[in-house]
C-alpha cells in the first residue's frame, strides 16, 4: 500500500516539476514581451516629444496623435482606419443615402487610389468614371504616398465647384483627364423596372433604405405586370455596387431564400463567429433568378451573390467580382470620433471565403466597350416583306387577337434587340429568364 501512495505521490511530484519547467520559461517570454511593448510605447512618447519639440515648424498635437493612430490601422489592411469626429458623421450620413461629394467608392492598392466603383446618377458615374480606374492627380496635383484618407480629402470641396482627376485606365494609351462638377449626392437605393416580362431590381448600394425600397420596388413591378404569374423572372443588377452595410445584404438574401444559411464570418477567436440564416418566404415565389456582377461589386454585393449561387438560386452572370471578403466594425472612441477594424472574414454557406478571390460567375459575360456610331439613314427599300408587296394575300389563319399577340411579341423582341446594344450584359440576362420560362416547370 505504501509504494502505491508513494508512487503516487512521485507521480504528484514529477507533474508539479514538470509544470514548473513548462509554466516557467512561458511565463518568462510573457513578461519579455511585455516589457518589450512597455518600451516600443516609451519610444512612442520619446519621438512625439522630439517632434513636438524640435520640429522645423510648430505642429498641432492633436492632429499628431491622430495620424499616428491611423497609420497604426492604416498598416494593418485596406479597410482599417481612424475616423475623425467629422469623418464619423459623414459615415452616418452617407448609410443613410445622402451626402456630398463625387460619387465612387474608392480604396488603395500598392500605394495606388483605385476605383472600385462609380455610384449610379452621380456626379462621377455621369462624367464617365469607370471601375478599375486608377487616380493619380487632382486638380494637377499628385496623390502618390498619400494615405487613402488624405487623397479622399483632396477630392472634397463644396457643391457645385469643379475637380479634375487624372485616371489611368486599361486600355487607354494615355492618362485621361476627367472634369468632375461636385454635387449633393442623393442615393436610390433600389430601382425597379419591367423589362418584357421581367422585373429588373437595379441595387446601387447597402444602406438602411435599400430592403424596404426592393421590397415596395418588386411589389410595384409585380401589380404592374398584372400579378406574379405574368413574371418570368426577376434580374438583381449588382454591377459597381461598392457594398455597405452586413445587415442590409443579408435580408435582401433572405428575401429571395426560403432556408438555409446567408453569410457566417469567423474573426480572430472561433467564439466569436456568427452565422446568418433566412428565414421561410420567398419574395419571388420561386421564380428564375438572374444575379448581375462585375469588377465593381464587392462587399455586401458579394455576400448576396455568394449565397444566391450557392444555394442554387440564382444564375451569377458577368465578370469576377471585387473579392473584398472581410468585415469592418466601427467602434465609436472618445471625443466623437471613431475606429474602423477589421475583425472577421465572411464565408458563403459553402464555406468559401471571397477575400481577393471574389465571386466568379456561372456564365460569363462581358460588357462590351462604348463605341458612339454614326447615325446611318436606312433605306426602307431593304425592309420591306410580303407583306408590303402589292396585292399579296392576306393571312387568313389568325384571329384579330391571335394577330395582336404577335405584334406584341414582335415590340418585345424589338425592344430586346435594343436594349442588347445599350447594355449587353443585361439582355443577356433577360434572354435567360426568357428562356427559362420557355422550358416551364419542371416534373414532380
Amino acid at each position: 500500500m505504501n509504494k502505491y501512495i508513494m508512487a503516487a505521490v512521485g507521480g504528484t511530484l514529477a507533474g508539479v516539476v514538470l509544470a514548473t519547467q513548462v509554466a516557467g520559461p512561458l511565463i518568462a517570454q510573457e513578461a519579455e514581451r511585455s516589457t518589450s511593448v512597455y518600451e516600443q510605447l516609451d519610444l512612442f512618447g520619446d519621438i512625439f516629444e522630439r517632434i513636438r519639440a524640435q520640429y522645423v515648424e510648430e505642429v498641432d498635437e492633436k492632429d499628431l496623435i491622430e495620424a499616428a493612430i491611423d497609420g497604426m490601422l492604416t498598416s494593418l489592411d485596406p479597410h482599417s482606419s481612424f475616423l475623425s469626429p467629422d469623418d464619423a458623421a459623414d459615415m452616418r450620413v452617407q448609410t443613410r443615402g445622402e451626402f456630398g461629394g463625387l460619387g465612387i467608392e474608392v480604396t488603395q492598392e500598392e500605394g495606388f487610389v483605385k476605383v472600385v466603383s462609380p455610384m449610379d446618377g452621380t456626379p462621377a458615374d455621369d462624367a464617365g468614371v469607370e471601375a478599375g480606374d486608377y487616380i493619380t492627380h487632382v486638380d494637377g496635383e499628385s496623390l502618390l504616398g498619400l494615405t487613402l484618407d488624405d487623397a479622399v480629402e483632396m477630392m472634397r470641396g463644396p457643391v457645385g465647384s469643379e475637380i479634375i482627376i487624372t485616371v489611368i485606365r486599361e486600355g487607354a494609351e494615355e492618362p485621361l483627364d476627367i472634369s468632375i462638377i461636385r454635387d449633393t449626392i442623393k442615393l436610390t437605393a433600389v430601382r425597379s423596372r419591367l423589362q418584357g416580362d421581367s422585373v429588373v431590381l437595379r441595387v446601387s448600394t447597402f444602406n438602411d433604405q435599400t430592403f424596404p425600397n426592393l421590397v415596395e420596388g418588386f411589389n410595384n413591378q409585380v401589380e404592374e405586370a398584372g400579378g406574379i404569374d405574368n413574371v418570368n423572372g426577376i434580374v438583381i443588377d449588382l454591377r459597381n455596387n461598392p457594398g455597405g452595410l452586413l445587415q442590409s445584404a443579408i435580408r435582401v438574401s433572405d428575401a429571395f431564400l426560403d432556408k438555409g444559411e446567408i453569410v457566417s464570418t469567423r474573426g480572430r477567436d472561433p467564439q466569436d463567429g456568427d452565422r446568418f440564416n433566412a428565414t421561410e418566404g420567398d419574395l419571388a415565389e420561386g421564380k428564375p433568378i438572374v444575379v448581375l456582377i462585375n469588377g465593381g461589386s464587392a462587399s455586401a454585393s458579394e455576400i448576396v451573390a455568394g449565397a444566391l449561387q450557392d444555394h442554387r438560386r440564382g444564375i451569377v452572370i458577368g465578370t469576377k467580382s471585387f473579392g473584398k471578403g472581410s468585415v469592418q466594425t466601427v467602434m465609436p472612441l472618445r471625443g466623437d470620433g471613431a475606429m474602423r477594424l477589421t475583425t472577421a472574414r465572411y464565408y458563403t454557406p459553402s464555406g468559401r471565403s471571397i477575400q481577393a478571390l471574389g465571386v466568379s460567375p456561372d456564365i460569363v459575360v462581358e460588357q462590351p466597350p462604348r463605341v458612339e456610331e454614326p447615325e446611318e439613314e436606312e433605306d426602307d427599300r431593304f425592309r420591306r416583306s410580303e407583306a408590303d408587296l402589292r396585292g399579296s394575300l392576306d393571312n387568313d389563319s389568325l384571329t384579330e387577337e391571335e394577330r395582336r399577340q404577335i405584334e406584341a411579341d414582335r415590340e418585345k423582341a424589338e425592344a430586346s434587340a435594343e436594349l442588347r446594344a445599350e447594355d449587353y450584359q443585361l439582355a443577356y440576362a433577360i434572354d435567360i429568364l426568357k428562356g427559362l420560362s420557355k422550358l416551364g416547370p419542371a416534373d414532380e
